[in-house]
């Protein structure tokens, strides 16, 4: 009995030992789980968000500011609120640290809704391109109604009933008239012998597709001041050929800074670039609107044969505001792969499988639905690669496929 009694005391010491080192590994497992998942709110990640933030907006309302204050004496007020968002968007980013995040993070939220709500009142007022695509829309439909009206044979009892709307009329000739008087006013910036520069693989090329004269000049702009060596940068601007006069009034009146080059070209000045060649265009002349509200889209596809003399091209997205010089994507070993981009999935999200439909065979035969998507925004490509391992052909035999 005397030894089962001093066993006790050992078993309720042992007892106790083992209660203490699980509380110790629960202690510890929840302050590692804590600390994880506090890293992405952390001070510093939230600072380096809010200074992203307000720089960003800062230089869109300056890009606004800029172009209202050519715009007539209404816009004063206009320019003014651009100006001093802007300069305070720009104050507030140098006045970030650590220390004082938590009281200026409101601030900048402050003024970065109001950027926003600037920004988005005046595209419609500087922004044209709205108009202009309402008005493609409204010719585009007209067309097609047209067609068929040819094809049925009633096309003299339904002319009167698919003319174009009066306002839209009188909206086309203003336009017309507006770009005819600028583009006399202004030099022709694309002469008939390209600089060398443009076919110089040797310097730095990039290749923008938008119909939005506005963005296209933030990210021309935004990327040569960030560039340490801007007159070795070349921006390469394709746009559909009803925008290409504006896109040169614009970049013939406001050429681009340091020393850069921008070409600015349509797609009907590649020759090569028709139904004959290419299942976009004759889906385009079949009538199929999808793909012709998005050509510029599919251009991107045609890369290696747009530019022939260029070796490895940057794809830039027109909401791009360019930090930091871009120079070093051209020193990136992309290991012998046709494209170098920002891979943006985690889980399910941006995964093919949400966007490719697999119940198709084709689609299935092809792809993975848990490969990753990614980011347009910035992307680098290899030339050379995609030549060899011939991707404008396998675009082509998707294309055929789709009805």
């Amino acid at each position: 009995m005397a030894g089962g009694r001093s066993r006790a005391p050992r078993r309720a010491a042992f007892a106790a030992l083992v209660t203490l080192l699980f509380l110790a590994c629960v202690f510890f497992f929840l302050s590692a789980t804590t600390i994880t998942s506090a890293v992405p709110n952390s001070p510093a990640s939230r600072l380096a968000a809010v200074r992203r933030h307000a720089e960003d907006h800062a230089a869109v309302l300056a890009a606004y500011a800029a172009h209202a204050r050519r715009l007539s004496s209404d816009s004063a007020s206009q320019t003014e609120s651009f100006l001093s968002t802007s300069s305070r968007l720009s104050a507030l980013s140098s006045r970030l640290s650590v220390s004082t995040v938590a009281l200026l993070e409101k601030e900048a939220r402050g003024h970065v809704k109001r950027a926003r709500a600037l920004a988005a009142g005046a595209k419609e007022a500087f922004d044209t391109q709205s108009k202009i695509l309402k008005l493609s829309d409204t010719v585009f439909a007209v067309g097609q109604q047209l067609l068929r009206a040819r094809r049925d044979g009633q096309l003299n009892s339904r002319i009167a009933a698919v003319s174009t709307p009066k306002s839209l009329h009188c909206l086309a000739m203003r336009l017309m008239e507006s770009l005819l008087a600028n583009a006399s006013a202004a030099p022709d910036v694309d002469p008939a012998v390209p600089p060398p520069e443009l076919t110089d693989p040797s310097l730095y090329h990039y290749a923008i597709f938008s119909d939005n004269i506005l963005a296209v000049s933030v990210v021309v702009a935004s990327a040569a001041r960030a560039a340490s060596e801007p007159s070795r940068h070349v921006f390469h601007v394709v746009t559909a050929p009803m925008y290409l006069p504006s896109f040169r009034v614009w970049f013939a009146r406001r050429p681009p800074p340091l020393g850069s080059h921008v070409q600015l070209l349509a797609a009907s000045d590649f020759p090569f670039l028709n139904a004959s060649y290419s299942p976009v265009l004759r889906q385009i002349e079949a009538g199929n609107r999808d793909v012709a509200l998005r050509e510029l889209d599919y251009l991107r596809f045609y890369l290696p044969e747009m530019f022939p003399a260029l070796e490895r091209v940057v794809l830039l997205e027109d909401d791009v505001v360019v930090q930091r010089d871009l120079a070093e994507l051209w020193r990136v070993d992309l290991g012998g792969r046709v494209n170098g981009a920002l891979d943006t999935c985690f889980g399910g999200f941006r995964r093919y499988g949400k966007y490719l439909n697999f119940s198709e065979p084709a689609v299935r035969e092809r792809f993975s639905p848990s490969a990753c998507a990614w980011s347009y925004g910035v992307n680098v490509f290899d030339l050379q690669a995609w030549r060899r391992d011939q991707c404008t052909e396998h675009f082509h035999q998707l294309m055929d496929m789709v009805t």
